[in-house]
């Protein structure tokens, strides 16, 4: 098991669009591909940063999830234009985790 830990800076003011295209497009687009999303979170005193967790079984299904999702028309015609608009993508930070032995998310 394996998980992301996915931290996007939002351009200004442009948070509450960010959470309802993830809410309405990212997330079901991504979940009907095998994504699992662990969570999703806005935070409090930052209002640039959105911070969302997704979780693979191993490093070859994240592989082909990944090839299934950024690879597919919808994606890069209609959802990847749409989030270039929203998105700080030079402040894009992706942390690839492993849950120690007393973490209780599996």
């Amino acid at each position: 098991m394996l998980f992301e830990l996915r931290q996007y800076r939002i351009k200004d003011g442009k948070r509450n669009e960010w959470v309802k295209l993830m809410e309405e497009e990212i997330i079901p687009f991504q979940t009907s591909k095998g994504v699992v999303v662990i969570g999703s979170f806005i935070a409090e005193q930052e209002p640039d940063l959105y911070v969302w967790i997704r979780r693979f079984d191993s490093e070859e299904e994240r592989q082909r999830i990944y090839k299934a999702v950024y690879e597919s028309d919808e994606w890069v015609n209609v959802i990847k234009p749409k989030t270039d608009l929203l998105l700080d993508r030079s402040r894009i930070a992706v942390t690839r985790l492993e849950p120690t032995s007393k973490s209780v998310i599996h």
